[in-house]
Parts: C-alpha cells; sequence; structure tokens
C-alpha cells in the first residue's frame, strides 16, 4: 500500500531500495558472532544509506492532538537534530505494552540531550482509542513519559506502509529513515540500531542537545485514593472485596461497606515477595478472594501471586518475574515463565486449580493447587502451570479441541460450576466476543460478539442482539450470577456494563450511556462509566460492583432497585498513613488561591445522613453565553470541613475542572463513629474562561457550604446533592 498517493516515484525507488539494504543487513547480523562484528555491519550500514538520497518522511500534520509535551512537535523543527525512535502503537494491544518496558530502558539509557527521542504514534484500532481523554488515560496507566501524538486517521501509519501494532520506526536527524521493527522481542536489535545511529552522527557532528518542550500530563493531576482499578473480587462468606488498584500498584482489601482493612503494595512498582508491608507489585490485573487467601495477576511483573492475610505474607505461585514466549507450560509454577496475566478465577473441577488469562500468549493456563488433571489432559502434579486452551495463535477461533481453538488477548474469567454450564466465561478482548470454555471436554464455544471468521479481530461494534448479531467492544470483565444463570459483562470500549443469558446467547444492555463520562443519574442508563475493565456480583446477587477504571471509582449498581452509588472507600486509623502514602508519587497539591471578594457564597439547605453512608456532591457550573475555558490557566475544585476533616479522610481534596459539559463529582464518606453531629462540607470552584472568538480573558469563583445532620437511623448507601451555579 502507497498511502494517500503523496509519494514521488522516485521515494517509492528509495524506499524499496533502502528495505533491499536492511535485508542484506539482516542476513549478515543473523550470520555474526560478535558483538563488535554486529556492531561494525550496522555502520557500514548507515554510511551505504548516508551516500544514497534520503528518503525524508512526511511531518507529522498540522492540527494533531499532543501529550506529555508544551507543543506539537515537528520533524524540522523540535526534532530535527535528533535521533527519532516511533513507536506506532494502540493502547488496546498486549503486544503494545510488552515493548514498554525496552523503549523505558532504552530511554534511561539515552537521553534527549544525548540526541534520542522517543515518540509513541498512537494509530487506533478501536473507535474508542481515537479520543484524546481515553489515550491520556492509557498513557498515564502505562506510565508513559515520552511524547504522544494521536494519528488518529493513521496518516502517517499509511505513509510508512506500517502494517501491524506494534512496529518502530527509526529516524535520521534529517527525518530520514533508517530501521524498522516490526513486533515484539527485538530489544537487542533496537538498542544496537538506536546507539550505532546516535555514533553515526555525533562523529558526523549532526546530533544536537536541545530540549523538545517535555510535560508530563500526570504532574497536574490531584492525588486520588484509586487509580485505574482493574478487576474487583468478592468472597461470599466473609463479605470481603479485593479491588486491585492497579495504577497505585496494589492490593487493596475492604469491607462490604468500604472500610480498608489491608493494603498490600504500592504506592510504587517493584516486585518483592515476604511480610504485607513489604510487598511490591506491577500493574496488578485480576484478583480473586476466598476467606484470607487473595490470589492476584501480578501482571507487569508476569506473575501469579499468593496473599495470605492470616499469615501476613505474599508469595509467588507463578512465574519467573520476566515476560515468557512459551506456550505450553507443564513445569512447577516458580520455574514455567508465563506472560501478562490478566485475570484469575478459583475452581475445583477435578482438583484445585487457578484458572488463568493468559493475555500476553491468547491463552487459558491452570495452575493446580492439588494434584488433578485436565479434560483431555494428562495427570499434573500439585504446583503444575499449564496452558489448557488457545493454540497462541491471535485468532477468534472456536474448537472443541482446547488446544486448537484460538483466542485474542483473553482479559476477563468467570467460573460458572455447575450444570448445565460448567465452565468458564471469558471476556476476549480483542476479538470483541464472549466465549465459553467446557470444564468437562475444554471445547471452546462462541457465545455473543465477534464474527465467524476467526481471522477477524475487527467485528466491533454496540448492539444489543443474540449471538453473533450482537456486538462489543472490547470487553475486559466478567461476572457470574449463580442465582439468575445471567453473565454480566464490562463493555469497556462501549463504556457500559451488559448482560448476557448464555441460555439463549441474548446480549443487552443494562447500564450506561454509551459515553465515556463519570456522571450518576436517576437510573442505569442515565448514568455513565469510562472503559469499566472489571466487575463482580455480591450479596447473594443483589449487587453488582464494578471497577470503573478510568474514573478511578468503584461503582456499585443496586440489581434490584436499579439505581447506582459511588461505593466508599474509607481507611481507618492504622491504615490511614499507607492510604496517603499511595499517592505519594503524585505532586503535592498547590496552596489554594484565595476566594475573591465577589465570589458567590451559597449556602444549600441540609441533608441527612448517616454513619457508613457515602455523600456525592454534584458540581454542575455553566459559563456565560460566548466563553469558553482556557487550558493555560487549568480551572479547577477544592473540598474542605474545616474542623471536620474527618470527613475528607481518604478522599481526593481538589481536582481539575476540564469539562463542563457534564456534572462533576466529588465524594465525602460518613465514617461509623463520626466525630461531630452536624458537620459541614465546603466546595469552591475557581474557573477560567475566555471569550469564544479571543480577546478577554477571567477568572470567577465561586463557594457551596452543605451542612450535613448525621442522624441514627440507617439510610440508603449514597446520598446525592446538586450543587448549581451559572457564572
Amino acid at each position: 500500500m502507497i498511502g494517500n498517493g503523496r509519494r514521488t516515484l522516485k521515494a517509492i525507488w528509495t524506499f524499496c531500495n533502502i528495505r533491499r539494504v536492511r535485508s542484506q543487513l539482516d542476513c549478515a547480523l543473523e550470520d555474526s558472532t560478535t558483538q563488535q562484528e554486529k556492531e561494525n555491519l550496522v555502520h557500514q550500514y548507515l554510511h551505504k544509506i548516508d551516500e544514497k538520497e534520503d528518503l525524508i518522511i512526511p511531518d507529522f500534520e498540522d492540527g494533531l492532538e499532543w501529550l506529555n509535551t508544551d507543543r506539537p512537535l515537528s520533524l524540522g523543527k523540535e526534532l530535527s537534530g535528533k535521533v527519532v525512535v516511533l513507536d506506532f502503537f494502540t493502547y488496546c494491544c498486549i503486544n503494545c505494552m510488552h515493548l514498554l518496558p525496552d523503549l523505558h530502558h532504552l530511554e534511561q539509557s539515552y537521553s534527549i540531550e544525548d540526541g534520542l527521542v522517543v515518540v509513541g504514534v498512537h494509530s487506533a484500532k478501536f473507535p474508542n482509542e481515537k479520543i484524546l481523554q481515553n489515550i491520556r488515560s492509557a498513557v498515564l496507566r502505562y506510565d508513559i513519559t515520552h511524547p504522544v501524538v494521536n494519528d488518529s486517521d493513521a496518516r502517517l501509519w499509511q505513509e510508512l506502509e506500517v502494517s501491524c501494532w506494534p512496529t518502530l520506526v527509526l529516524l535520521g536527524p534529517r527525518g530520514n529513515l533508517l530501521f524498522s521493527l516490526v513486533g515484539e522481542g527485538h530489544r537487542e536489535r533496537l538498542f544496537l540500531f538506536t546507539a550505532a545511529a546516535l555514533k553515526h552522527y555525533r562523529e558526523q557532528g549532526l546530533l544536537k542537545d536541545h530540549g523538545v518542550g517535555i510535560r508530563l500530563y500526570r504532574d497536574s493531576l490531584p492525588p486520588s485514593i484509586l487509580s485505574f482499578p482493574g478487576k474487583i473480587a468478592m468472597d461470599p462468606s466473609s463479605k470481603r472485596l479485593a479491588i486491585a488498584d492497579t495504577g497505585h500498584h496494589r492490593v487493596l482489601v475492604v469491607s462490604n461497606t468500604g472500610q480498608v482493612l489491608h493494603s498490600v503494595g504500592g504506592p510504587s512498582s517493584g516486585r518483592q515477595d515476604g511480610n504485607l508491608s513489604e510487598a511490591q507489585f506491577s500493574s496488578p490485573q485480576g484478583v480473586f478472594i476466598k476467606g484470607d487467601t487473595v490470589y492476584v495477576a501480578d501482571t507487569e511483573n508476569h506473575l501469579v501471586r499468593k496473599i495470605n492475610l492470616s499469615g501476613g505474607k505474599v508469595s509467588t505461585l507463578a512465574g519467573i518475574g520476566v515476560q515468557g514466549t512459551d506456550k505450553k507450560g507443564g513445569a512447577l509454577g516458580p520455574q514455567q515463565p508465563i506472560s501478562s496475566p490478566w485475570d484469575v478465577t478459583l475452581g475445583n473441577t477435578g482438583g484445585d486449580k487457578l484458572w488463568i488469562a493468559m493475555a500476553g500468549t491468547h491463552q487459558i493456563w491452570a495452575l493446580f493447587l492439588e494434584d488433578g488433571k485436565l479434560p483431555k489432559g494428562s495427570d499434573s502434579k500439585k504446583g503444575t502451570c499449564v496452558c489448557f486452551a488457545g493454540s497462541g495463535n491471535e485468532e477468534n477461533r472456536n474448537n472443541s479441541y482446547p488446544h486448537k481453538a484460538g483466542l485474542a488477548q483473553p482479559s476477563g474469567l468467570a467460573l460458572a460450576p455447575t450444570e448445565p454450564w460448567e465452565c468458564l466465561f471469558i471476556a476476549d478482548s480483542e476479538s470483541s466476543t464472549i466465549r465459553s470454555l467446557s470444564l468437562k471436554d475444554g471445547a471452546v464455544k462462541h457465545v455473543v460478539g465477534g464474527e465467524r471468521d476467526p481471522m477477524n479481530l475487527f467485528a466491533f461494534g454496540d448492539v444489543d442482539g443474540k449471538g453473533i448479531d450482537a456486538k462489543l467492544q472490547h470487553p475486559l470483565g466478567v461476572s457470574w450470577n449463580e442465582d439468575s444463570s445471567l453473565l454480566y459483562v464490562a463493555d469497556s470500549y462501549n463504556h457500559k456494563i451488559k448482560v448476557v443469558d448464555p441460555k439463549t446467547k441474548q446480549c443487552r444492555l443494562l447500564a450506561g450511556t454509551g459515553e465515556a463520562g463519570n456522571g450518576i443519574g436517576p437510573g442505569f442508563l442515565e448514568s455513565s462509566f469510562n472503559e469499566p475493565g472489571g466487575l463482580c456480583v455480591g450479596e447473594g446477587g443483589k449487587l453488582l460492583y464494578v471497577a470503573d477504571t478510568n474514573n478511578h471509582h468503584i461503582k456499585v449498581l443496586d440489581l434490584e432497585t436499579k439505581t447506582l452509588s459511588l461505593f466508599p472507600i474509607v481507611g481507618k486509623p492504622e491504615v490511614d498513613a499507607i492510604l496517603t502514602t499511595a499517592t505519594s508519587n503524585t505532586p503535592a497539591v498547590k496552596k489554594l488561591p484565595k476566594l475573591p471578594k465577589s465570589a458567590p457564597v451559597l449556602a444549600m439547605p441540609s441533608i441527612t445522613v448517616s454513619s457508613g453512608q457515602s455523600v456525592t456532591l454534584s458540581l454542575k457550573l455553566a459559563l456565560p453565553t460566548g466563553t469558553k475555558l482556557t487550558e493555560e490557566a487549568p480551572s479547577f475544585w477544592s473540598l474542605s470541613a474545616e474542623g471536620n476533616e474527618w470527613l475528607l479522610e481518604g478522599r481526593a481534596v481538589t481536582g481539575s475542572i476540564g469539562d463542563l459539559s457534564e456534572p462533576i463529582s466529588i465524594v465525602s464518606s460518613i465514617p461509623a463513629t463520626p466525630a461531630s453531629p452536624d458537620p459541614t462540607l465546603r466546595l469552591d470552584a475557581w474557573v477560567y474562561y475566555c471569550l469564544s472568538k479571543g480577546g478577554t480573558c477571567m477568572m470567577k469563583a465561586v463557594s457551596f457550604r452543605q451542612p450535613l445532620l448525621i442522624g441514627s437511623t440507617s439510610q440508603e448507601r449514597s446520598v446525592a446533592v446538586t450543587l448549581k451555579h451559572a457564572f
């Protein structure tokens, strides 16, 4: 494919010629035996292509959206005099995630002043991934600190004839094409090519040491109790919940009222077994809790971990701490390499097993917690970790033989242990399907979503319906309701919760507007989510807990009353310090300005609340006609409770205001033992706006005072108050 036709015939010839020379280099590198020999070959290659006419790639188009920079970058300006690594990625792709540690290590080895700049070129697969705010969330989630451009129409992708994610393209200081690396697993070549290019152009005096205007979006964020929570699970006997607080690299165990009982790991990533206070995780996703045991899919450590709450210890059950490529398994867990486990669930068919959604190899694995066997498999000893289903090819292929089936980044598991089901339900994210895996014979079957062509991973959408007529968009979570025989689905990129009847294969909307948001409406259909990643059924099938990932919240759906509320997370004295520490990797909140004398102070009517209840302040602000918020002076809100700071424990007390089209939800919680019967919450908002056509800019502020009367009678789980003001 020649892109959009802007290349000249000479450029096309040059491009093909470079490919031919590069092919010769690859063959020579395969035959070389020493590092010095490889370096010499690459230097010879660079001299050879520099003798020919450059293939100068097209510059980034004007008007593209950029992240982590203070301005758009240009190959002819800011990136001139730099060796540039273009990382063509899409944020849903597990292979793209696997490449990030290599790029991070490369950036630690060579700085911008050394002449190296990495630029992420986000070329979306799903429509949801074209939206800047969603890319921004992914950049935060994956801790990407280099510039990222939203190439939503894939123009540069087409110009360079990129064909798959991820692809790396290395450029010289004139924007000239040097190398390309397709797929993951090329760390050695990446470092070899980069080091050689830097040396080659430094010797020619073509490298420059200027900066490129890095400005990290994460540095402007306020603290939050949760950061991109991935999954949630409940132990029905103790009614305790385990939450994967993914962005804080930790696991929380809380009561069903939100009281934090244990905080394990965080605030930074790491890999450490041992005491609960010493243990470390790296972006944990899946969790499963039973009694005093929590099983954890420690995703970016490529490990499966076990938290023993009663013993106060964390141990490793499977994985060696680096990404594996083995697609069969069979070794004892701590000796078995695994790849990006995304979810775990416990089952006891044929002996206790921990089922693992192995997103990195597109398979379902089993970890034997006691001697047993798999359907159509041989006997396995306790501790063995082995593949159960999936060929390892990324496909939407169903088959009665589990190892001939093809999965595509399985990301969520739900066990349906009884007849007639006796299966695992799988959220197969990259095929946008829900699949089932029989625990009787290993057959992999279609439930809803996708299409019949096993190679088509682009059959996504947002359609209620039956079987293949239903359409999903990158679902990440599933939860089984044993009482109703219904399957709940986190349809992540549609920002919805859906419900599937596996008997009829009917899929329908349960909650969500379909637009990314954080609103809590009067009912399920008026409430909004932002890429929910996990969910679990609780309270005997009456409640559904949702990890609303990009909103940094847990939300609770009452399936009987059809109402939605925020789940409060409240620390007790001995863990308050842990909760505070969890946000220590975010900057301290800046000193707030004083309210101007002209700011109205609005006294709201008192509301009655009770112990254990959460209070949601829904802030609705309106600007004058013909004005808009200004990004140069970010607007923000601040929550306080003078003399009653216990109301704010474990809660964000300030946040940005970036979009006034939807209400901003700010939550406070009433602890089990309030320190005062009649506290008052104070919410202040500072808004900076300008005339839409340019010119005059101004700052306005408003202050709300919300008195609370704490009664002794138990109330509903959450009470919402709307605070409105038009400037």
